[in-house]
């Protein structure tokens, strides 16, 4: 029983570690992830698909919620203008279904 409640908060800390519930910041210094976002899914790091509801942005698989309270985040991001600036280059969506990685090289900034 004991074992069963360890391997439960396990996963379940696992899940909240890769939830992708993200607070945009008005200051870099803020942030952890500085973000660049490109009107060309071809440059992109990530495609990402911004989804209205919480329980849909879980795991790392580009499906964004953004929330309104810095303390509730997973992530803190910060929007960039320039692309030599950023850690991750972006891409949005309006299909859920093409969310995801193109270069997987840069999965470990939204851990």
């Amino acid at each position: 029983m004991k074992r069963m409640i360890t391997l439960l908060v396990l996963s379940l800390i696992g899940y909240a570690a890769s939830a992708q519930i993200v607070y945009s910041t008005d200051f870099k210094s803020e942030a952890k992830v500085k973000v660049y976002v490109t009107e060309f899914k071809s440059e992109a790091d990530l495609i990402v698909y911004v989804t209205d509801f919480k329980s849909e942005a879980r795991d790392n698989k580009g499906l964004w919620y953004f929330t309104e309270f810095k303390s509730e985040a997973k992530k803190k991001i910060y929007f960039t203008e320039y692309k030599s600036e950023a850690d991750l280059v972006i891409y949005f969506t309006e299909y859920k279904s093409e969310a995801g990685w193109r270069k997987k090289s840069k999965m470990h900034l939204m851990y």
